[in-house]
Order: C-alpha cells, then structure tokens, then sequence
C-alpha cells in the first residue's frame, strides 16, 4: 500500500487512478463553497482546487490554494487550504496509529522556523490507546486545534489547523463514519493575512456533513470513563 506518514497525515505513494468529482459553487461572499466527495469548505475566490486521492485510495478531500503545485510542503510561502480524511476501513491498520498520527507535531515547517511564532494549541480531547486483555487495542480518542504566526521574507503569515483521530468517541458517531483521522490546515499570507479569517475556514470545513465546529462541539462533552 505504500503509507507514509507526513506531519499528522497519511500519505499514500499509489498514484490515484480514479478520479473524484470536484464541485465548485460560488456565493455572495468572496468565497466559493468546493465539495469533493463528503468533503467540503469555504474557498477564497481566485483559489484553484484539486482533490486528494481517488474513489480507489485510502485518503480523501482536496487542497486549495492560488499555486496548489506549491502547496505540499506548507511553509508558509503559498496560501492555501486543505481538507482531508482517511478511510479507516481501507487503510487495515489498529485504531491506535491514527492517534498516534494525529499526535505528531503538525505544520512542522512553519513551527520549526525560527521566524514563526506557534499560538494556542488546544487539545479538545486526549484519551490515550491502552491494551485490551485480549492484547489489543483499546480505545484511543484525541481532538485538537491550534494557530500561530509568522513573518517570511518580511510579510506577515496565519495559519490555523485541526485534527481529530475519531477512535470510538462522541466524534466517531459524526462526520464520515469511516473515517480515521481528519485534518484541516488554512495558511494565509502577505497583506491579507487574518488570523479569525484562516480559524473561520477551519471551523467551517465539514466531513459527512458535519463541520468542524460541530465536531469541536461534540469533542467537548465526553469526559474520560463515560460509555461509549
């Protein structure tokens, strides 16, 4: 299969062979609504989108950014969006290496860099993997989100993400049932750079139809024990 896994995401070396449809509808606003697949986000107009993945691989949703060519490394030098989930039930790994990918440091371009500064992080839900008696994975539930700023080549930079590795928690009975693990990154820069803007992006991006505000909402009323 070939997985990879770079900063919190899962990465699959098979080229895609099936392509997905790519929505885009414009509104009002200077944004555009893109849907791919059970994907979707508000765009800023002028942003070109393409989808991550095939109907054939793990890994699903889109980028979007003025230079998507660019965009892999998210350094902080391109603007842009992501939005992507993994098929949980195609990927054929325990549920704990989701919170593990989920737990590894993201946008490590940008907050490894000495003219980046990274803001809050906050981590919504943290309910570690343990071993079953049977010997196998337990439970293992983690939700979070974060922001920061830079200044590369003397323009300011803001970017906000989201993670959640879904495990067996209130999130799991949301979303894309699926799903593994869903990240959201938004990285604005130059003149325009926002903070509350790159954090309203995130919170608006959905999976299955629920966004991720709903499912920072959800991540917020499990406490450690409850049933699940």
């Amino acid at each position: 299969m070939g997985i990879l896994i770079s900063g919190c995401g899962l990465r699959d070396s098979t080229p895609a062979t099936q392509p997905i449809a790519l929505s885009i509808v414009p509104s009002p606003t200077p944004f555009s609504r893109v849907t791919a697949g059970p994907v979707q986000a508000m765009v800023p107009d002028g942003w070109s989108a393409q989808v991550l993945g095939a109907a054939s691989d793990h890994r699903g949703g889109f980028i979007a950014s003025p230079e998507p060519d660019a965009w892999g490394e998210i350094d902080g030098t391109v603007d842009g969006l992501s939005a992507s989930w993994v098929d949980a039930t195609s990927v054929g790994v325990p549920s704990d290496y989701y919170y593990l990918a989920a737990t590894r440091p993201i946008l490590s371009e940008l907050v490894g860099s000495p003219d980046c500064r990274a803001g809050r992080q906050q981590v919504l839900l943290d309910r570690r993997p343990v071993r079953s008696p049977e010997g196998g994975p337990g439970p293992a539930d983690y939700v979070a989100r974060g922001h920061g700023v830079c200044r590369i080549e003397q323009e300011p930079v803001r970017w906000a993400y989201f993670v959640a590795a879904p495990g067996y928690g209130p999130v799991r009975q949301m979303g894309i049932p699926a799903s593994g693990l869903y990240v959201v990154v938004v990285v604005i820069h130059g003149a325009g750079a926002d903070l509350p803007l790159a954090r309203q992006l995130v919170m608006q991006a959905s999976f299955g139809g629920s966004s991720v505000r709903e499912l920072v909402t959800a991540s917020r009323t499990f406490v450690v024990g409850d049933p699940v």
